[in-house]
């Protein structure tokens, strides 16, 4: 009875507030002051530029008068002010009489606003002292020291550009519910500053691979996210109407077979960030939508691959963060020391004791894996069962970059054989983390052996395998046409910035996570 009671005082609250916030903003507009008709602010000024323009013109005129009081250095920096314009959102608001303060919040960090009625003249004043927290307003004035030594804005002008109308949470208590954070992710980003660096280095992730593979000469394309045959992957799709064409489609779970279509018209070296949907469970690591990076270079194999692929990581982790060594959690990692390289066959070996050049056929594999505790099912292979091996005893062993390299072909679909070893091919992934981060090939070409595996794929599909390939003639056809020697890369965008922002789930570095509905 009392934990009711109290939420309807919190109720009744909260609706004071919202009156209140609609009455301020009503006599605003009554007046001719309405934030809302403004459309542009002159911003000529971040708070970190301001900032750092302030000290090095402090360092300059104060060297060698440490000796002086606040006020005489005050009245030299005075006279060669720093003039700014800046606009943000009011996190922080203190009315003290004639002089109040106020601390705005804006893309690159924050600034101490000072706002003395005897600068701004007493209707302008009176105005300011009205401001709410989460008010965005523009702010003139130029930068000085306060005595506790705080860089701030000498406010001359200020004016109300967008008036808030819901209140945000509590500075200091700030936004916590990690589901309302997902949902709102604009008051996220407004309350927690962390989240909106992650989001910055995000896009700087994104931007610095780009530039790393223009540098070696890839062409960035764009194929379609409808597609008739959703292939490429070991995954289901979600699937769509299209009414002018009154066809049923699916949403792409790869971007695989149109880029080899490419190679095969000639462009070379080529690759595409996308969005890729996959209609399956959700967890830290998944997300049914999300970002993924495939490149295909012509004349090259796996083995390029794993190069082009280390150096991109290394290269990445330097520009974005300024070194090759950090933290994910508990974990160092260090990307500048060579990737390691180790056979399937050869991780199993060393962490599960099991050597499976060792294993006769399939019936030995299965037994190996009763003994194991390892669960499979009745149409597993070798193969198959070599790779959920892998799966339980090696994955969360593999901290540090490893490229795992030669899978076996039943899970390879759409990747070239390994010449000297039957049953393997020219594959790797690479794990960080434990986490599979990367999945390469050198690819199929053969148009032959590709429509066999597709038939296989079809069987599996028959039998109930609802993430299997289905066989896609006009793919085959393109490489009929004929696909010269290439190498390919694909790995998630998202899962590399939980790594390079040190991100315990996959929705701390989506703005907008795929989230169920709140009606349901």
């Amino acid at each position: 009875m009392a934990e009711m009671q109290k939420k309807q005082e919190q109720q009744q609250d909260l609706n004071q507030i919202l009156r209140n916030k609609r009455e301020k903003l009503a006599a605003l507009q009554a007046e001719g002051r309405d934030p809302f008709v403004i459309t542009k602010y002159d911003q000529t000024y971040h708070s970190d530029r301001a900032k750092a323009e302030y000290v090095a013109l402090e360092e300059k005129l104060l060297a060698g008068k440490e000796e002086l009081e606040y006020e005489e250095k005050r009245a030299i920096m005075d006279a060669s002010p720093i003039q700014v314009s800046l606009a943000g959102r009011i996190l922080l608001k203190r009315v003290m009489g004639k002089a109040s303060f106020c601390n705005i919040s804006d893309l690159k960090g924050n600034a101490q606003i000072y706002v003395a009625r005897d600068s701004l003249g007493e209707e302008a004043y009176g105005y300011f002292k009205k401001y709410d927290v989460g008010d965005i307003i523009g702010v003139k004035g130029y930068m000085f020291r306060t005595q506790k030594g705080e860089i701030s804005v000498h406010a001359v002008e200020t004016v109300l550009l967008s008036k808030n109308l819901q209140p945000l949470p509590e500075k200091y208590h700030g936004l916590t519910n990690t589901d309302l954070r997902y949902r709102q992710r604009y008051t996220d980003l407004i309350m927690n500053p962390e989240v909106k660096d992650t989001f910055i280095k995000k896009s700087k992730i994104i931007s610095t691979i780009r530039r790393f593979l223009d540098g070696q000469g890839f062409m960035e394309v764009e194929t379609p996210m409808l597609v008739a045959n959703a292939g490429g992957a070991a995954a289901r799709p979600f699937q769509t109407h299209f009414n002018a064409l009154d066809e049923d489609l699916n949403l792409r779970i790869s971007l695989e077979l149109y880029l080899k279509r490419l190679i095969v018209g000639g462009l070379e070296r080529v690759y595409e960030i996308g969005r890729v949907f996959r209609n399956e469970g959700l967890d830290t690591r998944h997300n049914p939508e999300f970002t993924l990076m495939e490149l295909y270079q012509a004349y090259t194999d796996y083995y390029g691959m794993m190069d082009l692929t280390e150096n991109m990581f290394r290269h990445v982790a330097q520009e974005v963060l300024g070194t090759t060594k950090f933290k994910y959690g508990d974990v160092e990692l260090d990307f500048g020391k060579p990737f390691e390289r180790l056979t399937m066959i050869e991780a199993v070996k060393k962490y599960a004791g099991v050597d499976f050049d060792e294993i006769a056929d399939d019936e030995a594999a299965r037994t190996i894996a009763t003994e194991k505790g390892i669960e499979f099912e009745k149409h597993h292979t070798k193969g198959n069962i070599l790779n959920l091996f892998f799966e339980e005893f090696v994955e969360d062993h593999l901290l540090q970059p490893t490229f795992v390299m030669d899978h076996p072909i039943e899970i390879s679909p759409l990747t070239k054989k390994k010449p000297d070893k039957e049953g393997y091919v020219e594959r790797f992934e690479l794990f960080i983390n434990g986490w599979e981060m990367c999945n390469a090939y050198s690819e199929l070409n053969d148009p032959i052996d590709q429509r066999e595996r597709f038939r296989a794929q079809d069987a599996l599909a028959d039998l109930g395998d609802e993430e299997a390939n289905h066989t896609d003639e006009d793919f085959l056809n393109a490489l009929e046409i004929g696909m010269a020697p290439t190498g390919g890369i694909g790995y998630g965008i998202d899962r590399l910035c939980m790594l390079l922002t040190d991100s315990p789930a996959i929705r701390d570095v989506l703005f907008f996570p795929t989230m169920k509905s709140l009606d349901k």
